[in-house]
């Protein structure tokens, strides 16, 4: 395929190696291992739409609300006696925030609140008829500096910030506007440049394409539904999902390992619809145009512009992230002055939820976090 240049020498390779087969063998070979895969796949969704798990885990105190928006208080009594250095998480727009706090066994907050990190979480909601005319400035003015003051009125005006993935550009937003008031910042796996990696530039111009397609859907409704948004995702990998249902079949549905794919696939169908403007800023202004790169993305009417956040700053990179290339998350460290840059052994959803998420990223984080109090 043309947007997969590097295939090309095995392409080749795998011509010449089956010049000498004949067809009709070669054929029922291929369709004997598609019929036991799709077989296997289905065994898998089946089991995942019978299982029994739901998420019960209760939720920590809701200490804020903004229209859809609410704001989540994971400091224990230990942490907010400890003075835990107060840190405000910023998830992204279009999945749900309880990634971080996925289940007992696997939530970075709940490790984080018991590690000198007075965590807050800002959970967006879904758009409703006010958010759905939001901007991306819309909603970096209004419910994030207003989470933020929030957690500084419940514990003090200095207040670090963690972003993650396209939470990371609002996170670097906010950090910009409340500088003097931010000890540090942390970027997980957030994109900066949007033409960097395999596609380049021709990425952007696939993004305004799509974006063009769906438009009249998205104008109609006032916003890119959830599926639209699935569906993209999809197209990125689109083995992937076979794949894991497939390896999920071979679990034991009783094991941990079942109940962990359980838990993050439910996370990964719960995501949210995504405002008109904001979809329009993303598809046409970060992957169309590059504006963030450029230094033409514009919050407020100000451009910004990383370098003149002059505070230490943590860029997590995974580097086998297929959604936000190394290469993309690695400029922005590059843009920041006081950047540290952390390479991870780990996808951009592994990196935060993975078997080796606690030692690969929680721990590094909660010692970079507690240094800030330092600061």
């Amino acid at each position: 395929m043309p947007w997969k240049p590097n295939l090309a020498p095995a392409v080749e390779a795998l011509r010449k190696n089956l010049a000498d087969v004949e067809a009709d063998a070669f054929r029922e070979a291929v369709n004997g291992v598609a019929a036991r895969q799709l077989s296997d796949m289905l065994a898998g969704i089946l089991r995942y739409r019978s299982n029994a798990y739901r998420r019960d885990l209760p939720m920590p105190p809701v200490v804020w609300r903004s229209g859809a928006a609410r704001l989540f208080d994971y400091g224990t009594e230990a942490t907010a006696k400890a003075k835990g250095i107060p840190v405000l998480f910023v998830p992204s727009l279009i999945n749900r925030s309880y990634v971080l706090d996925l289940s007992e066994r696997t939530s970075m907050l709940r490790y984080l609140a018991n590690q000198g990190v007075w965590p807050f979480l800002l959970d967006w909601g879904s758009p409703g008829e006010k958010e759905r005319r939001f901007t991306l400035t819309d909603y970096i003015a209004g419910p994030l500096e207003g989470a933020f003051r929030a957690v500084q009125s419940l514990a003090g005006e200095r207040v670090a910030i963690t972003g993650y993935c396209m939470g990371g550009l609002l996170a670097l937003a906010l950090a910009e506007r409340q500088q003097k008031f931010v000890p540090g910042l942390a970027l997980l796996a957030t994109p900066w440049d949007f033409h960097a990696g395999e596609l380049g530039k021709s990425q952007g111009e696939i993004a305004k394409s799509v974006f063009e397609s769906l438009a009249p859907l998205v104008d109609r409704l006032g916003e890119l539904p959830v599926d639209a948004l699935q569906s993209l995702f999809f197209f990125l990998r689109p083995f992937q999902s076979a794949r894991k249902f497939r390896n999920f079949a071979s679990l034991d549905p009783n094991s941990a390992r079942a109940q962990d794919f359980m838990a993050l696939e439910d996370w990964i169908n719960d995501g949210t619809a995504l405002a008109a403007p904001v979809a329009r800023e993303c598809f046409l202004d970060w992957y169309g145009e590059n504006l963030p790169a450029r230094g033409e993305w514009q919050i407020g009417g100000k451009k910004l512009r990383p370098g003149n956040f002059d505070r230490p700053s943590l860029v997590c990179v995974p580097a086998q992230d297929y959604i936000v290339p190394p290469a993309s998350a690695r400029a922005l460290a590059e843009a920041l002055p006081k950047a540290e840059a952390r390479l991870l052994a780990s996808g951009h959803i592994g990196m935060a939820v993975g078997t080796q998420a606690k030692k690969a990223l929680w721990q590094p984080l909660a010692a970079w976090l507690r240094n800030l109090s330092a600061i």
